[in-house]
């Protein structure tokens, strides 16, 4: 809870700012935000950041944060992420008793600060499996642009030259600051952090934890504690903006000259009226009703229903509107004790302030002036609990009129819900869509037919739909929550931005850039080799290779360069051998086997070999006999067929080491190899991608 223009005293600490590298509050006598604990009304802390000049710490951000994280390869930040992680859950129930001071139960504290550590823990593992031990990934197929080859083309990401600024709602302190950090950090981006002033206290008890762990490098994490005030006047085209917050603050920001003149990029993820639509197949008595019951009720009371991702509007055939309304009430006095959270009985806190408990209110108001009815809980003040609390019953509303406008417009950021009736599937998505784009939407049916035809009725408004019914119910992580491996925003009213969703939004902090050059330079650029860069072969010298360059097998991780690579002599492909392979493997397709149907189909000159039995051909081809640094193949990547090979045709195989992955923390890595089978005429038979772990040290290189 805040109380503004208070005047701090030595008994009323400020909340501290975590800035060039120490920590600092406000000089004594400073005037800032008082704020007290949601249960009691006691006072926790005061807010400030007068007297902080926030153009040094951008500029610390854009030295010392920068020259900290970018140089580490995406792996390097990856095993940080990873490493924060196993410290902040060592000391989460630290964090755990700050939080209940916000209103937070322990059900909520998992959401936040457990939440927050598995964006780490997701990170840190997607850094090291998705991307290169790299600073620069590449982004899809090279495109030639010359007919020789000599000139070609791809997309490549690399670090934003700037810093992540990143200003987070008060609901979620710790998940809010964690879900922006991690992907920017993997970026190469230093961040500074701004959290919502009532539950500011706890993002920064999470700060120093990180600060004293010592695993970032100086600069990577800035946190200002209070008014942003002019931080936005010292950004510019480098830097990114991530908010979450109301949508008439994310407009004010998209205004601000630095956004809309400077290029500044702005992501938004705002308030949004999200919807939960009960198909017509989910009756009282059915699973899916239950579910559909149960998601309701943890929506509107989990952080007592303060989430930008709660369900506001409950959608359901006309005819069940009445005994839905009754099994929320019966399920809410069943499951939800309202209370100080630091009490285990209690399920449900208080709002997060005074202020929200007053907002929230209005709001109701406002929903039941527009023609809402309150069909359970009440405005009233909950009995026997702190009169200094913001505490606050369940509130569920109906409307005769499912269109009412206010309903699909005004949003009571609370323990709030309204239940409307729909009268036919085209109904109920015109009912959704009226919230002009929403965060997330729940279809709860079992009824494919109903499920296909809500969701593509729905997707267009909606960052995120979660299908709901018997088969997931069990297993599902809700309608609210939103997951590291997905995106989390929205279309429209939500923002129009993206948050998480995987590597994607790690990509948010990246710059996707053209680069046009040669193989050679575009080899050096990347680390991955491009056809037509130069090379170190090893082989048949008729093909080019050369029997005095080491079999590129022979070489560990320590020797191995990209563009080693070792040409085969041809093999000639036997009737007897194709047969074989057929009776061996049951592979008896015709085009192996018969030489009237072959010869018919226009692919095919007659009986040709397995595409199979060539690809196991040029592993005989090219792997080196006897024991080697090479440990295990372990896959094989973009396999395609171009040229078929007939009876007596011959083939050989190039194999040139295209992208080396070295693993930090293991004695191996990953090896990846541009794999080409060429025919008698030189013509491509077929190219794929074949995986192997390598061992590192060339001291494994053991001969045959």
């Amino acid at each position: 809870m805040t109380q503004t223009d208070q005047t701090a005293t030595t008994e009323v600490p400020f909340v501290p700012s975590y800035v060039l590298g120490s920590w600092w509050t406000p000089p004594a006598g400073t005037a800032g935000a008082t704020v007290l604990d949601a249960s009691t009304g006691d006072v926790v802390a005061s807010v400030s950041t007068e007297g902080l000049d926030l153009a040094e710490v951008v500029g610390y951000a854009r030295t010392v944060g920068r020259a900290g994280v970018q140089p580490l390869t995406f792996h390097q930040r990856a095993l940080k992420l990873k490493d924060l992680a196993i410290h902040l859950q060592a000391h989460k129930t630290e964090l755990y008793e700050v939080s209940n001071r916000t209103g937070a139960t322990r059900r909520d504290n998992l959401i936040d600060i457990d939440g927050g550590i598995g964006v780490l823990f997701t990170y840190g593992s997607k850094g090291r499996r998705e991307l290169p031990n790299a600073t620069v990934e590449i982004d899809g197929a090279v495109e030639p642009l010359s007919a020789d080859g000599s000139f070609v083309g791809e997309h490549v990401y690399t670090s934003l030259p700037g810093v992540a600024v990143e200003i987070n709602a008060f609901n979620f302190p710790v998940w809010g600051m964690l879900e922006k950090f991690a992907p920017a950090f993997l970026a190469g981006l230093p961040s500074i952090v701004k959290p919502a002033t009532p539950t500011g206290f706890v993002t920064a008890a999470c700060v120093r934890l990180i600060a004293d762990s010592g695993i970032l490098p100086e600069g990577s994490i800035q946190l200002v504690s209070g008014s942003a005030r002019d931080l936005l006047d010292h950004l510019d085209y480098r830097d990114a903006v991530a908010f979450t917050g109301s949508a008439s603050t994310a407009d004010t920001l998209r205004a601000h000259p630095a956004v809309r003149e400077g290029g500044v990029r702005f992501t938004a993820e705002a308030d949004s009226l999200n919807a939960a639509i009960l198909g017509p197949d989910a009756v009282d008595g059915t699973p899916e009703f239950e579910a559909f019951v149960k998601s309701v009720v943890t929506e509107i009371t989990a952080k007592a229903g303060q989430k930008c991702t709660a369900i506001r509007r409950v959608i359901a055939p006309a005819p069940l509107v009445g005994v839905l309304v009754r099994a929320i009430a019966d399920r809410i006095e069943e499951r939800v004790a309202l209370g100080d959270p630091r009490s285990e009985a209690t399920t449900m806190g208080p709002l997060a302030s005074l202020d929200q408990l007053a907002d929230v209110r209005h709001a109701v108001e406002d929903l039941v002036a527009g023609g809402g009815r309150i069909a359970y809980g009440s405005l009233d003040a909950p009995a026997g609990l702190a009169p200094g609390g913001a505490f606050m019953s369940p509130v569920v509303l109906t409307f005769d009129d499912a269109r009412a406008e206010i309903v699909h417009e005004r949003e009571a950021f609370g323990p709030v819900t309204s239940v409307l009736g729909y009268t036919s599937l085209d109904d109920a998505v015109e009912l959704a869509a009226l919230g002009a784009g929403s965060l997330v939407a729940t279809v709860c049916s079992h009824d494919p037919d109903v499920a296909r035809t809500l969701l593509t009725g729905i997707a267009g408004h909606h960052g995120r739909v979660l299908l709901l019914d018997r088969d997931d119910a069990k297993t599902s992580t809700g309608h609210g929550s939103p997951v590291p491996h997905l995106v989390h925003g929205g279309p429209g009213r939500a923002g129009g931005g993206e948050e998480l969703g995987g590597i994607r939004a790690v990509h948010h902090y990246m710059q996707r850039t053209a680069v046009q050059g040669s193989p050679d330079l575009l080899t050096a650029v990347t680390g991955v080799w491009h056809r037509g860069a130069a090379r170190r072969i090893a082989g048949d010298p008729a093909f080019g290779g050369s029997p005095d360059v080491v079999h590129p097998f022979r070489r560990a991780l320590d020797t191995l360069r990209v563009g080693d690579a070792f040409v085969s002599g041809l093999r000639r492909a036997t009737r007897e051998e194709i047969q074989a392979f057929a009776d061996t493997t049951g592979d008896v397709f015709y085009a192996h086997v018969d030489d009237a149907a072959a010869e018919a189909n226009p692919f095919f000159p007659g009986v040709v070999a397995h595409g199979y039995l060539l690809v196991s051909w040029a592993a005989g081809l090219f792997v080196a006999p006897g024991r080697s640094p090479v440990l295990a193949n372990s896959g094989l990547e973009n396999l395609r067929f171009v040229t078929p090979i007939g009876v007596d045709d011959e083939v050989r195989v190039e194999l040139t080491a295209k992208r080396i992955t070295p693993r930090e923390t293991d004695d191996y890595g990953e090896v990846r190899w541009d794999a080409v089978l060429y025919n008698q005429r030189d013509e491509v038979v077929a190219n794929y991608d074949v995986l192997t772990l390598v061992a590192a040290d060339e001291s494994q290189a053991l001969g045959g």
